[in-house]
């Protein structure tokens, strides 16, 4: 099946479309570095093996398996497998607690379950080592016909169950490659997002696949490894990743030229313009930032840092401004269950990011969520840019800024820090109606699965008191 996304429509339950979209390309082909290469020939050989375990478990086209791995080749080769099979795969962070799994199972009834029985490599491996096991579950077939279930991330609040169908998916991966700045068919990404997440997942996972771009997972979640992984290979090296993983680069000097590094991109929350600055100066590349969300995934892209904070729509979506919030083109609601008008209607997904669009460029500048705008005194004030303030004060590592019967602002210091000198410093540059009235300073602010600072009063405030 020739999968094109303007006239196909593959669907779950038919699998194809992995092989003509994932599998192309020379079975010598090295597709992952793990540190050890694995080609495309070996990968496939792997996920038919994994085929037949699954259906011996019980998986058949048109169920689901839920898989609950941390990122490894056993994660790669089951997801694949799953699909190869003709069944949905419903990912569930390695990271869940076991009531956590445990609700999205009962909701989600797949057919069979796929966890570790052994894993090794410790705690701050990109990828580490897993043997599989798989547990029948519910001899049920899958409650949608979408291809892949995630979980939202929940920075503002609980997670929804998004799913996305495979052509939906087939579609964004032919979007990345008519994005200008991605990584090419030859190159390397260092792939540090986790792969149940959607830009781990599309940006590198399957763009990666599709394109002949050599994924390579730093051996550890440390700056000093991404740097060894970079200078691993003569290829161009793209590092993809989310603005908690910039600190970790930035704050390790190189101990050789990387001629190597051709740019860092990053999904997620905005990169302040200082920090953008200062990575840049430090390695001589682009620091490029792409908007997302799990459930259209890529939406826009600056990924060589010029428009910065605006960013271009991705070929093939399109963004308007209704009322001052963000609406982006999304044919089908991706919500499993009843579908929240708010949230997605007529086409349109509603982001509740504000923002506007430019009429002349079609830029796009995102200004925050749309519950950042408070009023005090009958003055609008706008969370975002005093969080902006904030984070960017020296001595500061990060900050989150929520309406908590006032202005509060949570900060994580890098380094001595008190709070009659924040507030000092905040009064040289804030007017006093939007200066926080309370500052909160914590040694970790909460984050979630992907690496957002998590923005839940509830979470902020139980964080801070234990």
């Amino acid at each position: 099946m020739s999968v094109d996304p303007s006239t196909d429509d593959p669907k779950a339950t038919d699998p194809e479309w992995v092989d003509d979209i994932l599998f192309t390309g020379r079975p010598t082909d090295v597709c992952l570095r793990l540190p050890d290469p694995v080609d495309r020939g070996a990968l496939h050989r792997l996920v038919t093996e994994a085929q037949t375990r699954l259906a011996d478990a019980g998986l058949r086209p048109g169920g689901a398996a839920a898989l609950r791995m941390p990122p490894s080749l056993a994660y790669v080769v089951n997801l694949l497998a799953t699909w190869r099979s003709g069944a949905q795969a419903i990912l569930l962070d390695h990271r869940l607690t076991d009531h956590e799994v445990g609700r999205a199972l009962e909701r989600l009834t797949p057919q069979v379950v796929v966890a570790p029985v052994r894993s090794g490599g410790g705690a701050l491996r990109v990828f580490v080592d897993v043997t599989e096991g798989v547990t029948p579950y519910a001899d049920r077939p899958a409650v949608s016909g979408h291809a892949v279930i995630q979980l939202s991330s929940g920075s503002t609040g609980p997670s929804k169950v998004i799913g996305r169908t495979a052509a939906d998916l087939v579609a964004e991966v032919y979007r990345y490659t008519r994005i200008d700045g991605v990584a090419l068919p030859g190159e390397r990404i260092i792939l540090l997002p986790s792969m149940v997440h959607v830009l781990g997942l599309v940006g590198g996972l399957l763009y990666g696949l599709h394109a002949g771009v050599e994924l390579v997972p730093p051996e550890r979640l440390s700056g000093d490894a991404v740097l060894a992984a970079i200078a691993a290979g003569d290829t161009p090296a793209t590092v993809l990743g989310v603005p908690f993983h910039i600190g970790l680069i930035a704050s390790t000097r190189p101990d050789r030229p990387l001629p190597q590094f051709k740019r860092m991109t990053t999904g997620g929350e905005l990169v302040p313009a200082a920090v953008a600055r200062a990575f840049a100066d430090r390695f001589g590349v682009p620091l490029g930032n792409m908007y997302g969300m799990t459930e259209v995934g890529v939406i826009g892209t600056d990924l060589y840092g010029r428009h910065r904070p605006s960013i271009a729509p991705a070929p093939g979506i399109e963004v308007r401004a209704v009322a001052g919030e963000l609406w982006v083109s999304c044919p089908a609601s991706p919500y499993v269950g009843l579908t929240d008008p708010t949230r997605w209607s007529d086409g349109w997904l509603h982001t509740r990011d504000a923002g506007t669009v430019d009429a002349d460029t079609g830029l796009v500048t995102v200004r925050g969520r749309l519950d950042s705008q408070v009023s005090v005194g009958g003055m609008k004030v706008d969370l975002t840019e005093v969080e902006a303030t904030v984070a960017e004060l020296p001595g500061v590592a990060a900050a989150v800024v929520v309406w908590d019967d006032g202005i509060t602002a949570y900060v994580q210091p890098d380094g001595p820090l008190s709070e009659e000198v924040l507030d000092k410093l905040l009064a040289e540059r804030l007017a006093g109606y939007k200066r926080p009235h309370t500052l909160r300073l914590l040694d970790q602010l909460p984050r979630t699965t992907t690496g957002k600072l998590v923005r839940s009063t509830d979470a902020l405030r139980t964080a801070a008191t234990s």
